[in-house]
């Protein structure tokens, strides 16, 4: 392959944004840096679609040699928390980057801020306007129509400024006056009819406590604190596009024409099937108790994710196989459960679990007898080698492994028929026990012992082999079967006198209590194993020495796409 081979089949690799800063890095622009910021607001647990974003901005940053900041976008009192800046902060560590000593708030800026409003009021491009929440929104007018000029709009530029100092001084009530830049009330483009810069709020910050009673909207703040930083590529999601006039509005009022300035770049936001996005909505579920808080592992949240089972690994592998695209579509939900199966499919220890259990005892089986069978512990990895079982005349099986009146195609255990114990022998279905409902209770079989792995009928084949657990040797558990939170593809998407809750799956947890290997004594938070037959599985934190939880994180197979082909 020749040079010029090579260029365009690695210019076929690149994602935008990576040809964007090529071109940059080549034409030698903002001294051949690359430098991004992750820039959470603190107001919500974060979810999949920032873990992309994470992993495009310190990726980007990783792959050119460049640093990436982590910022706090902080500047409405009223929404945040430091319980929420923690859980960011943790969220990214785990997701595996680390922003070294580069941690900044907005907040850190607030008086940088300032003197950026003062100097902008100064240029007679900002002016302090008494008009109320509403009727600024009330004055914007619509797309097709302008909007209406504040009667506060030709104040004099010392009057602006004795106003904004006063509000900042705390002399006005709250909502009684704004800072509005001075723009066009005319503008195609909303969010240039004379946006908010400032507004008065007397809450309490998180960091700077009651120091500010104004405080900068996000459109203010965000672009400013990329120029203070010295932000090169400042990469937010596509819904910021319409936003990106007014960044580069308010950096012209600050910066000197041809001198170093952050430029604003835009690719899609993570759309996933049967999920929603909204940090707004997700707050709703939590507040109104529809799921268990913000790490509920039915819950799209990083923490949630984590509690369920998934891995790092997974969620970045995620990430880089769904791309950057420049236009909204909406991801298979499936893709993210791929991830995680493939992940652990080459991690994950198997282990025996029966979640729905029934008694099977062996009559012919020697009483007191314990045998000790030689279990795989991960054929993808032949360094996990293999762990003993204890086989033992009463057993558990899966309820839904035996049926009584069996179809034709059934080929677990039905009455005369025989399965293999995974590990162990055949067994033959003679007879069930049932209790006074008619529930069968126990299912009596006979084993033949010479189909033992090393045994001179260990290869006589059956149809089924089916898993199982000595009941004298086995723990019980509280398994939870988490599923889907909502029964519909784009829950945001509702029918007219509808609302997104009423998607809600209402078979998205089910709780059970079976019973695992004896060896999940010594067993630790978020350790991960496969289920033979059943699914992946973690050890929930809330697990202690009294009582160990299990949460599914995924089946084997995705059970829903078999549903929907037979609907379809």
């Amino acid at each position: 392959m020749n040079d010029t081979s090579k260029e365009k089949e690695s210019s076929k690799s690149l994602n935008f944004i990576q040809a964007i800063i090529e071109e940059d890095l080549r034409q030698g622009k903002n001294e051949k840096r690359v430098h991004t910021r992750f820039p959470p607001e603190p107001n919500g647990y974060l979810h999949i679609g920032h873990a992309k974003s994470i992993c495009l901005n310190f990726g980007l940053a990783q792959q050119y040699g460049g640093k990436c900041n982590l910022r706090f976008d902080d500047t409405n009192p009223t929404k945040e928390e430091v319980e929420y800046v923690d859980s960011i902060k943790e969220d990214v560590h785990w997701l595996g980057f680390d922003w070294e000593d580069r941690e900044y708030y907005a907040s850190d800026y607030f008086e940088i801020l300032y003197d950026y409003a003062i100097t902008i009021i100064n240029k007679g491009k900002a002016f302090v306007c008494d008009m109320s929440a509403e009727e600024i929104s009330a004055n914007r007018g619509t797309p097709t129509r302008p909007g209406k000029e504040s009667p506060y709009r030709d104040r004099s530029i010392e009057e602006n400024l004795d106003l904004f100092r006063r509000m900042r001084a705390g002399e006005f009530k709250e909502g009684s006056h704004t800072l509005r830049a001075k723009i066009d009330m005319s503008s195609p483009n909303m969010h240039m009819r004379d946006p908010v810069m400032y507004r008065i709020m007397f809450d309490h910050h998180h960091r700077t406590g009651d120091k500010w009673c104004i405080y900068p909207t996000y459109d203010f703040a965000h672009g400013q604190s990329d120029y203070i930083e010295r932000i090169t590529h400042s990469v937010c999601t596509l819904e910021f596009e319409v936003h990106r006039p007014l960044y580069d509005w308010f950096l012209d009022q600050i910066t000197e024409p041809g001198s170093y300035r952050p430029h604003q770049y835009e690719f899609a936001r993570l759309n996933l099937s049967y999920t929603i996005m909204s940090k707004r909505k997700l707050l709703e579920l939590v507040k109104e108790k529809y799921v268990n808080g913000w790490d509920d592992p039915r819950m799209p949240t990083i923490s949630g994710l984590r509690r369920r089972g998934y891995t790092p690994e997974s969620i970045r592998y995620f990430a880089d196989k769904i791309g950057v695209a420049k236009r909204d579509n909406v991801i298979d939900v499936a893709l993210l459960e791929h991830s995680i199966r493939e992940d652990l499919n080459k991690r994950a220890l198997r282990r025996m679990a029966v979640i729905r259990p029934v008694k099977l005892v062996i009559d012919n089986y020697p009483d007191g007898l314990v045998e000790y069978m030689d279990a795989t512990n991960n054929p993808e990895d032949p360094e996990s080698g293999v762990r003993k079982m204890s086989f033992s005349k009463e057993l558990y099986i899966e309820r839904d492994d035996f049926m009584e009146e069996a179809p034709p195609k059934f080929f677990r255990l039905k009455p005369g028929g025989e399965v293999r114990l995974k590990y162990a022998y055949i067994v033959k279905c003679e007879y069930i026990e049932k209790d006074k409902d008619g529930n069968i209770e126990v299912i009596h079989c006979s084993y033949d012992p010479e189909t033992r792995s090393g045994m001179p009928q260990s290869n006589r084949k059956v149809k089924a082999t089916i898993h199982w657990l000595s009941a004298a040797h086995s723990k019980l558990a509280e398994i939870r079967l988490f599923d889907r939170l909502f029964t519909v593809e784009i829950p945001d998407e509702a029918e007219e006198g509808k609302d997104f809750k009423d998607y809600l799956n209402p078979d998205s947890l089910e709780v059970v209590q079976g019973f695992v290997e004896d060896s999940f004594q010594d067993v630790k938070a978020l350790d991960k194993f496969q289920f033979e037959r059943l699914g992946y599985f973690c050890v929930d934190p809330d697990t202690d020495a009294n009582k160990l939880i299990l949460n599914r994180t995924v089946t084997l197979k995705d059970a829903w796409a078999k549903i929907e082909r037979k609907q379809s």
